[in-house]
């Protein structure tokens, strides 16, 4: 092969990176939309401009401190007994 074919098959591999959009891109995001469609129980709601109310914002905050608090780990008694027994205790 001479080099003047060699350079017209390389011009011609690298000028196919610039033809048109694959058809996967057409659709590109529309598994996303309807997993979030599916998700969605009622899709009017969203555009609901007066949403229901919910309770103030003292209580609301009293409410999740509460809840937050309900995750605690409760103290462990005062001087609980060690127990050795890899030996070497006295």
């Amino acid at each position: 092969m001479t080099t003047r074919t060699i350079a017209g098959i390389v011009a011609l591999l690298l000028l196919q990176g610039c033809t048109t959009a694959p058809r996967f891109e057409k659709d590109f995001g529309k598994s996303v939309r309807a997993n979030l469609a599916a998700q969605t129980i009622d899709p009017r709601r969203a555009a609901n401009p007066n949403p229901a109310t919910g309770i103030d914002g003292p209580a609301a905050l009293a409410a999740q401190q509460r809840y937050q608090r309900s995750f605690a780990q409760p103290e462990s008694a005062a001087n609980t007994p060690q127990l050795n027994t890899l030996g070497g205790g006295k």
